[in-house]
């Protein structure tokens, strides 16, 4: 045993970034995602069966979020870029956690489109705006590790929620559902406190190139997108997270509960087996994943969430007539979920930041989280009424269909990426960093 705890820690010291500033981010991350994971697989039923809007309507307003992220992330972009990170995600946590709490009042179709509205404008810039700042406080050997990390500390927080939430919550009682969007919204709150705590840290960007040298640093989005291979992620991204993550909120909690015929609490207990399956191989996988091809673990990410769908599933077939399978039917899925986000989490933004110049990393990052804010709309749009009128099936047929799509697309990136930028070779300075083929 002590030689298992020991060989834990050294992997946990190993992750850690050098830079104590990144640690303290990374501190927020857990915090505010304790908060996150009390709320974050019922924001469906909520508004349905507590609130009593129809399936389609509760779709749409959790779309109009989405739709709303992403009209604002190409301006929190550009001003990450142009004023610094922390000027614009202290706020942002704080406009975020205004729309989180409101979200408790909802008593209507507009106010929830209200409440989502306040969370969008909020929300729109963190996520970009927090991984620049890991990226500006990490050395280029080490942000795959860090950001990995990142999610690890992120799904452990949403678990530890989802294990608190699940206990407590009663579709019966509405205050049950307040207190935990009450609280969410508190947690909100810490990271904001953590980066006003550190005046150093969240700093306009200096003019010095980073890992992408050689490439003109100005030009705003169109010098982004004319980068070729993050082109291509993006779309891998936009087909992966439109038929994954998207799912998660509307397709999976409703296919689960309206096919498969589970109860919330078979939900709740099915996100803490995705978080106990992320803490419990991500450090293994970050290990693993080093010096290997990132598009090739990007390939696998889908056929992973490919096969998580399929059984889910397996789930809506046998749900009505044998609850126990379908429980454990709907556990698994989101367990096999969980293992596919531990290759994707560090692989990803370490892709994106490879790519990146200082100049312009708030854009592309804020390119990057845009990825989920079109998927965002897309996926509640069309899982809610699909699943709301009996279809089921086609439900599950075109996520899996699409998981796999993603997957060609990401071995299609491969040859545009030098070795450094895949991961197959250590990145040096940034300065010797070769110029990726098929700009």
């Amino acid at each position: 045993m002590s030689y298992r705890t020991d060989r834990i820690a050294g992997m946990l010291r190993r992750v850690l970034p050098s830079r104590p500033e990144a640690r303290r981010i990374l501190l927020g991350t857990l915090l505010s995602a304790v908060g996150r994971g009390l709320t974050l697989p019922f924001l469906f039923i909520y508004l349905t069966d507590v609130r009593g809007l129809s399936d389609a309507r509760a779709g749409l307003v959790i779309g109009w979020l989405g739709a709303v992220m992403l009209v604002l992330s190409p301006l929190g972009g550009t001003l990450i870029d142009r004023f610094g990170a922390r000027r614009v995600v202290v706020p942002g946590l704080i406009i975020e956690a205004g729309g989180v709490g409101s979200l408790a009042l909802v008593d209507s179709t507009a106010s929830a489109v209200a409440a989502a509205t306040a969370i969008a404008v909020g929300g729109s810039a963190i996520w970009s705006g927090q991984s620049t700042i890991l990226a500006s406080l990490t050395g280029d050997q080490e942000r795959q590790r860090v950001f990995g990390l990142q999610f690890a500390l992120l799904n452990l927080g949403i678990g530890v929620g989802g294990l608190i939430s699940g206990a407590i919550v009663d579709t019966s009682r509405p205050v049950t559902f307040q207190t935990i969007y009450v609280i969410d919204a508190l947690s909100y709150l810490a990271p904001a406190a953590i980066l006003l705590s550190m005046p150093g840290v969240g700093g306009k960007l200096g003019a010095t190139g980073a890992s992408g040298a050689g490439r003109a640093s100005g030009g705003g989005y169109l010098t982004v997108l004319r980068d070729r291979p993050f082109r291509r992620l993006v779309i891998f991204g936009l087909v992966l997270t439109t038929c994954g993550y998207a799912q998660i909120e509307v397709g999976f909690t409703a296919y689960a509960i309206r096919v498969a015929e589970v109860t919330p609490r078979v939900v709740a207990w099915a996100l803490a087996a995705n978080t106990v399956m992320i803490v419990l191989s991500q450090l293994l996988m970050i290990r693993r994943l080093e010096g290997r091809s990132r598009s090739g673990a990007l390939a696998t990410v889908g056929v992973v969430f490919a096969t998580a769908w399929l059984v889910l599933g397996a789930a809506g077939f046998v749900g009505p007539g044998n609850a126990v399978v379908a429980a454990l039917c709907v556990v698994a899925c989101s367990a096999i979920f969980g293992f596919g986000e531990t290759m994707l989490s560090p692989v990803m933004p370490a892709i994106t930041n490879a790519l990146a110049t200082d100049e312009l990393r708030g854009r592309y990052n804020a390119m990057s989280s845009m990825i989920f804010g079109i998927s965002g709309v897309i996926g509640p749009v069309t899982a809610g009424p699909l699943i709301g009128a009996g279809g089921g099936l086609y439900w599950s047929v075109l996520v899996i269909a699409g998981c796999l799509v993603a997957s060609l697309l990401a071995l299609s990136l491969r040859p545009l990426l030098s070795l450094a930028q895949d991961g197959r070779a250590p990145l040096a300075d940034p300065a010797d960093a070769p110029e990726p083929a098929h700009r």
